[in-house]
């Protein structure tokens, strides 16, 4: 079940893919208060880059420090923001309504925990506006 949901914003980061990435972008975020709610990361084992997505508690101070400290290719992206019960079959209901009215997950990402409290889960669909008010009802 669904306990909130809202339209939120993520942080995109393009990064040289190497060890100590993530270390190095995070202290950056934490040096300046910054807390990081959620957080995906991927390579593409192909070249030597790497992305990170992360929604933080202040996303214009996380933009501004990251392209203050050379990072070039720094984005905020739409995204559908999810608190549910953390309990089994909720993120497979979740995906078969969207399946049901023929919207693609592009990508999805979440957090959880193992006494009671919900998992948030971060999506970006084929159409953020149409899923957030499916799930909504």
């Amino acid at each position: 079940m669904i306990k909130s949901m809202s339209i939120g914003r993520e942080v995109s980061v393009v990064v040289i893919n190497e060890v100590g990435a993530l270390a190095k972008v995070t202290s950056f975020l934490v040096n300046h208060g910054i807390n990081v709610e959620a957080v995906a990361g991927y390579s593409n084992h192909v070249g030597d880059q790497a992305g990170l997505m992360f929604i933080t508690d202040d996303n214009v101070s996380a933009i501004n420090e990251l392209t203050h400290n050379g990072y070039e290719d720094v984005r905020e992206n739409e995204v559908i923001i999810v608190e549910l019960e953390n309990t089994p079959g909720a993120l497979k209901n979740i995906s078969e309504r969207l399946t049901q009215n023929d919207i693609n997950i592009a990508y999805i990402y979440c957090t959880t925990c193992m006494q009671g409290c919900p998992a948030k889960i971060i999506l970006s669909t084929s159409d953020n506006e149409r899923a957030f008010e499916l799930l909504k009802s």
